[in-house]
């Protein structure tokens, strides 16, 4: 984390407060939860809150007020009932909205207001901005406020948060998806279910499963697309996603595995096989943050 930040205005910050002191002098973590949770978002290559947010040792609204100030920022909340202009979205795309998790709010007196959840990397934010010859005007936003921002002004869809255990089947052979789906479902799954990975991509985004099971040929955006779109987001990179293929080479199963999909199944699937990789994809989704 470098010691400079912009302000709303340009203005260099220097010597800023480490975001762990903040939340101890907030009363939200004690100095050893801090030092612990240092040593694990190391280990997992993740940022000190996005880590702290997703154990539940923090709030999303308890992490934007302390990055807040720690940048000497504003907080915003409620993007998603804003009114935003179409061509002010379009300044940046859904999907580098979704990767870097931000949003454009308005255009006032030549600056760009933009909601984001992680001010400790503004490049692209200031980028956007100086591409359209406006200043830059941040906001600090909760990762989840942004995100149903995100679903609500760019996909037209409501997020929501899984209550039990959920899988995305995305497979565009309707009676397969249709198997996988009942096989599943006999074992207490909740389904959910795309024809192509732009879809797939879509209801990832929104619904959030914890299992994601793609089929590697499908038009418009194949498994092997839908994978790298998915592991370029903060949010979504850790979610295991298993590839069925009929249509595999060695060459392809290697790249596959390289890639860091979590598993393969050649298709026709074997439903014991099924039951047993999705169970040890949920096993390893629980165990992510295990560092032992």
């Amino acid at each position: 984390m470098r010691d400079e930040a912009l302000r709303p205005g340009g203005q260099v910050m220097n010597s800023r407060k480490k975001l762990g002191e903040i939340l101890v002098e907030k009363g939200v973590l004690t100095v050893k939860t801090v030092e612990r949770m240092l040593v694990l978002s190391n280990h997992h290559n993740k940022r000190l809150g996005m880590a702290l947010e997703d154990m539940g040792l923090v709030t999303g609204e308890e992490l934007a007020d302390a990055l807040a100030e720690q940048f000497s920022l504003p907080v915003i909340s409620g993007m998603d009932k804003f009114r935003i202009a179409p061509e002010l979205l379009q300044l940046i795309t859904p999907e580098l909205a979704t990767q870097h998790l931000m949003i454009p709010l308005r255009i006032f007196d030549g600056a760009l207001h933009l909601a984001l959840a992680d001010p400790t990397s503004m490049k692209i934010a200031n980028n956007l901005a100086a591409n359209n010859d406006l200043k830059l005007a941040p906001f600090v936003a909760s990762r989840k406020d942004i995100h149903k921002a995100i679903c609500r002004h760019y996909l037209g869809i409501e997020d929501e948060e899984p209550t039990q255990r959920t899988i995305l089947i995305v497979e565009d052979d309707f009676f397969i998806q249709k198997t996988l789906s009942d096989v599943l479902v006999r074992e207490g799954y909740r389904i959910l279910a795309a024809k192509d990975g732009l879809e797939g991509f879509k209801e990832v985004v929104a619904r959030k499963p914890h299992v994601i099971i793609t089929d590697k040929v499908m038009p418009k955006f194949d498994g092997f697309s839908l994978f790298n779109s998915l592991s370029s987001i903060p949010e979504t990179r850790a979610i295991p996603i298993i590839l069925i293929s009929g249509q595999m080479t060695a060459a392809d199963e290697i790249k596959a595995f390289e890639m860091g999909f979590f598993d393969y199944i050649a298709k026709p699937v074997n439903h014991t096989t099924l039951i047993t990789r999705v169970k040890r994809a949920f096993w390893f989704y629980d165990h992510r943050y295990n560092i032992y």
